[in-house]
C-alpha cells in the first residue's frame, strides 16, 4: 500500500548643526555576547546530517517523543539505505516525503514496521520549556521540537507520575509516514513545508529541520493532488554527524530553550502575535558551523 501523509536594526539620526557637525560621533556599544549558558550543542549522534541535489538539511533527533522511530533512522541512516533515493512525494504548503527505495511511495526497509509512536510520556526529569499555557495543557518545545503537553500538577494522579505529550506539525517537523494502520511505519519520512495541524497525534514526530528548511522548501514539488514527482530531487547522502569524518561534521548549537534568552524571545513573539499566536510562530535560533 502507498505510505501517505495526508493530502532583530540600529537606526543613526543624522543632525546639520554645524556645532554638532565637528564633534566626533560615538559609535554604540556591540551587543554583549551571549551567556554560555543561552546556547546548547547538538549531540553528533543526535544530529542528522541529509545531503540533497537542492543542499543541506540538518535536522535533530528527538528520542525523547518516538525512540523505536529515532533507532530506526539512526540504523538505517548508518548502513547507507537513504543515499540516492527520491524525494519522490512533494505538496507545496505541506511537506516533502522520501524513504522509498521504489520511490513510488509503496517501498520500504526490510526491517519491520512499526508501532505508532504518536504520543509520549512526559515527566518532571524531561527537560520542557513551556512558551503558553491554553486550558488544560501546556505548549512549548522538547529540544527543537514544538510539543503540546498535559500540565505537570496532573502527574500526581498518574502510575508512572507522567503526563501525555505529542508532537506538533509545524515547519521543519520530520513525521513517518506510514500506510492506513496506525502500526506501519518503516523507513519512508517528510519534512514538514508548512505548519498542518491535523496531522497531530496521527503521524510519529521524530525531529525536527534545525538549518536548511530553505532546502526542504526548494525541493521540486508535484503540480498534481497525489505529489508525486517526476524527475524529483534526491538525498545525495544521509548520516548521522557522529558518523561522518571528524573534519566534515557540522556543528550545531541552538538557543537552549530553558534561558532566559528565549524566555523573552518566546514572549516578544507571544505580544507580537497576540490571540493569534501559535507556537509555530518560535524559530529557535542556531548556529551552525559546516563541516569540510
Amino acid at each position: 500500500m502507498v505510505r501517505n501523509v495526508l493530502t532583530a536594526a540600529v537606526v543613526a539620526a543624522l543632525l546639520s548643526g554645524p556645532a554638532l557637525a565637528q564633534e566626533a560621533a560615538t559609535p554604540a556599544p556591540p551587543p554583549p555576547p551571549p551567556a554560555p549558558t543561552d546556547w546548547r550543542a547538538i549531540a553528533p549522534g543526535d544530529l542528522l546530517v541529509v545531503d540533497t541535489t537542492k543542499g543541506r538539511i540538518l535536522v535533530e533527533l528527538a528520542p525523547e517523543l518516538a525512540p523505536a522511530h529515532v533507532d530506526r533512522i539512526r540504523l538505517l541512516a548508518a548502513r547507507g539505505f537513504y543515499d540516492n533515493l527520491a524525494w519522490h512525494r512533494v505538496i507545496d504548503w505541506f511537506m516533502a516525503q522520501t524513504g522509498d527505495p521504489l520511490g513510488t511511495g509503496e517501498g520500504q526497509s526490510w526491517y519491520p514496521d512499526l508501532k505508532g509512536e504518536f504520543t509520549f510520556r512526559r515527566g518532571p526529569d524531561m527537560a520542557f520549556a513551556a512558551v503558553a499555557a491554553p486550558t488544560g495543557a501546556l505548549v512549548g518545545f522538547v529540544r527543537s521540537v514544538p510539543v503540546q503537553t498535559q500540565p505537570d500538577d496532573l502527574m500526581a494522579g498518574t502510575g508512572d507520575k507522567k503526563v501525555h505529550g505529542w508532537g506538533l506539525y509545524c515547519p521543519g517537523v520530520a513525521g513517518m509516514a506510514r500506510d492506513e494502520g496506525n502500526d506501519t511505519a518503516n523507513s519512508q519520512f517528510f519534512l514538514m513545508r508548512q505548519a498542518y495541524p491535523a496531522l497531530d497525534k496521527r503521524y510519529t514526530v521524530w525531529g525536527r529541520v534545525v538549518s536548511g528548511l530553505d532546502v526542504v522548501r526548494a525541493l521540486k514539488a508535484s503540480p498534481n493532488p497525489d505529489g508525486i514527482v517526476t524527475e524529483p530531487d534526491r538525498m545525495t547522502r544521509v548520516r548521522l554527524a557522529s558518523d561522518l569524518p571528524e573534519a566534515e561534521r557540522p556543528a550545531v548549537r541552538m538557543m537552549n530553550t530553558a534561558s532566559a534568552a528565549f524566555r523573552a524571545l518566546a514572549e516578544q513573539a507571544r505580544q507580537g502575535r497576540g490571540a493569534d499566536f501559535s507556537v509555530c510562530d518560535i524559530d529557535v535560533p542556531v548556529q551552525v558551523t559546516p563541516g569540510a
